[in-house]
């Protein structure tokens, strides 16, 4: 098995690590760089999934680069739009010459001597080896293999199609049937009314309600700022507009959540009017953005269930019959097909078996710094988003920091970065304040956070930008490993018996 190196490998081809291979060659252009692909095609979560409807959850003035404005109408964009915008960028910038497709990365093991990771993966034509001094993991946070389904008693019985929203099939023809979508979430509101399109009637059951917003697709400021200003400068007003907003409505949320609820409800009963049962199918018994709020473009869902062909179901399952779903309140619901929208199953970076110098890293056991990277772990980065705005404005900055660390040791003459709990007293946190199920279930395999800066997330993007974009990258981080002289090297050699 040969080895090729490379400055920086990237692992993931989405929006992270085209964003990534971005910012690598716009700040840091002297560094090699290799993305490194599980998949046969780029794009991530819009390319793998194809469920009917499937859209942005958030804006695309916030969920699209920095660096490449939106110009589409609509706002919230549709999954086909959102993959050819990453596509396109990936290929005017020339960053899809650098990726690799099919290299699903195994393991990850640095060598302090050497300064570098060796990484292992599974490639088209076998294992295939590649070291490099800095590793960037830009994989999301599920498990593209698999969503999460709970163990419905007598699912095995029952005579229809049973779905997860991650595995669609295209053949899937539910024309005139009755379909049940189990959940609540994102995509169970995206998949309710595209549905209702072609099936004969579809229920939403739901365990529990989930705050639901409505919003136009298109932003009728930004179609107007475009249409008068330079498309940067629209883009970049429009998007400071919206993240402003954004984080007034979660400070607000958090500060006084009765008055955030009341008002969300009474947005909901506005839409369905007086005589639809908000209070059981959509109040929530938690508070606003303790779970993230689901988004509906134009009321589509609002619309649906006003005329009458879905309607939401709130219930616990007993167990799946042949025909259908029976409910714990004794009732139940006919079915041809059932969609199991029952969420995702949360991976922390890919799975990848890490080592440093030999020894297994245990990833719970570290803490996150600044949102990115993990105690006593050289040189290793990786991109998560916001849970309160698009995971493409902490993204953009993760990798404006990871180009800030590079230039730093090139600079400093210096081949390791690795951040160094200081002996000030500090308390654990879960990684992430949220109680939505998904998070919940994987929180013990994560690593946690700290109750004060560098360890501590924010969620906040004008915070992030202060510390990531100017604030000091000497904070609990040691730098280390001097670049070794030539005569060290040629000595090292020599010493290595033929």
């Amino acid at each position: 098995m040969t080895t090729e190196h490379f400055d920086v490998i990237v692992v993931g081809a989405g929006i992270s690590g085209i964003g990534a291979g971005y910012h690598l060659q716009t700040l840091s252009p002297d560094r090699s760089y290799v993305i490194l692909e599980g998949r046969p095609q780029l794009g991530g979560t819009w390319d793998l999934f194809r469920y009917p409807g499937i859209r942005s959850d958030s804006d695309m003035y916030t969920l699209g680069y920095s660096f490449r404005p939106w110009t589409e109408a609509k706002a919230i964009a549709d999954g086909p739009s959102i993959l050819k915008y990453v596509s396109d960028t990936a290929h005017e910038n020339g960053i899809d010459r650098h990726i690799r497709y099919n290299h699903q990365v195994k393991t990850a093991s640095w060598s302090t001597e050497d300064a570098r990771w060796t990484v292992v993966s599974d490639g088209p034509d076998g294992p295939v080896r590649i070291t490099c001094n800095f590793l960037f993991m830009c994989s999301g946070y599920y498990n593209y293999a698999k969503g999460h389904t709970p163990d419905f008693p007598g699912a095995e019985s029952f005579a229809g199609d049973i779905v997860h929203p991650q595995h669609w099939p295209q053949d899937l023809d539910y024309s005139g049937k009755n379909v049940v979508v189990i959940g609540s979430g994102a995509t169970a509101v995206t998949l309710v009314p595209e549905m209702a399109k072609r099936a004969a009637h579809v229920t939403m059951l739901q365990r529990s309600p989930t705050y639901v917003v409505s919003r136009p697709s298109e932003d009728s400021i930004a179609n107007w700022l475009r249409s008068k200003l330079p498309s940067k400068v629209a883009y970049g007003i429009t998007r400071w507009k919206n993240v402003l907003f954004g984080m007034f409505f979660f400070r607000l949320a958090r500060r006084k959540p009765e008055r955030v609820k009341e008002r969300i409800i009474g947005m909901v009963r506005d839409h369905l009017g007086p005589d639809y049962d908000v209070g059981k199918h959509f109040t929530p018994r938690y508070n606003p953005w303790d779970q993230r709020l689901c988004l509906v473009p134009d009321a589509d869902l609002f619309d649906s269930l006003k005329a009458g062909t879905s309607s939401v179901v709130t219930d616990r399952i007993e167990a799946f019959t042949p025909s259908g779903i029976k409910l714990e309140s004794g009732g139940e619901l006919a079915a041809d097909v059932i969609v199991t929208a029952t969420g995702l199953e949360l991976q922390l970076l890919s799975d990848v078996a890490f080592s440093v110098d030999g020894a297994a890293v245990d990833l719970s056991k570290t803490y996150n710094y600044k949102g990115m990277m993990y105690s006593d772990l050289p040189n290793l980065a990786s991109s998560f988003g916001y849970t309160n705005a698009s995971w493409t404005l902490k993204a953009d900055l993760t990798c404006g920091y990871v180009c800030r660390l590079l230039n730093t040791m090139t600079k400093r003459g210096l081949r390791q970065a690795t951040p160094r709990i200081s002996t000030e007293a500090m308390q654990p946190e879960p990684f992430l304040d949220f109680s939505s199920g998904y998070v919940t279930r994987a929180m013990e395999k994560f690593p946690k956070q700290g109750d004060r800066k560098p360890w501590k997330l924010y969620q906040n993007y004008a915070l992030d930008i202060l510390t990531l974009k100017y604030g000091s990258v000497d904070a609990e981080m040691e730098f280390s490993n001097p670049v070794p002289d030539r005569k060290t090297v040629a000595d090292k050699r020599e010493a290595v018996p033929a």
